[in-house]
């Protein structure tokens, strides 16, 4: 994907009405930390345009990123940062759900796990979840360049095995930090979600 311009069309909070778009959204999950903005980022080939929070649990909004004129990267709310109140973890929740069901053109979420530990009891839920609104998420293993090489497949497997994944499932690894994977995400995104043809 040539990325010629961005913008950050939508900002929808819990009492915003979420938009009526036309173009087809990828969304984005992931616990707080994961490295969710800077897979955003890299995406976009943007250091900083969306906003990487030193504090986890930042991101309260749902953030729509118009590409191209031609779709839209969705970043939903950050799960399971424990200084947030059940309160306002139920909020969160309420506001991905009603986007997860109200949205007519959402066509993949991407579930974003942390290559180097096992998922979390919170990684497991949010998969669980997403599978049960109607959707089979692409896993992406972030942190990749955290591990060595020789660990990749070890880990991977334990990613498949912790989430229990549906069969066939499409786990991606990639690293904010050397870009490795980034490809793999956007020839994805454009031959299985967009029907393009992939160019070689």
């Amino acid at each position: 994907m040539i990325i010629r311009n961005i913008n950050l069309e939508t900002v929808c909070g819990l009492t915003s009405q979420l938009p009526d778009n036309q173009l087809p959204e990828i969304a984005f999950a992931g616990k707080s930390n994961v490295g969710k903005s800077s897979l955003i980022n890299a995406l976009m080939n943007r250091k900083s345009y969306a906003r990487i929070s030193a504090t986890p649990g930042k991101t309260q909004t749902i953030n729509f990123y118009n590409i191209n004129e031609e779709l839209y990267l969705v970043d939903l709310p950050g799960y399971g940062y424990a200084k947030v109140s059940e309160q306002e973890k139920a909020k969160w929740g309420k506001l991905i759900e009603r986007y997860l069901h109200g949205s007519a053109q959402l066509k993949a979420v991407f579930l974003l796990i942390d290559i180097r530990h096992d998922p979390s009891a919170n990684d497991k839920m949010m998969y669980d979840w997403i599978v049960a609104q109607g959707y089979n998420p692409i896993i992406i293993a972030t942190k990749l360049d955290k591990i060595k090489r020789s660990q990749v497949d070890k880990h991977l497997k334990a990613v498949r095995q912790g989430l229990n994944l549906v069969r066939g499932t499409k786990v991606l690894p990639f690293s904010s930090v050397t870009k490795q994977g980034k490809d793999d995400i956007w020839a994805f995104v454009e031959t299985e979600l967009l029907g393009k043809e992939e160019v070689e």
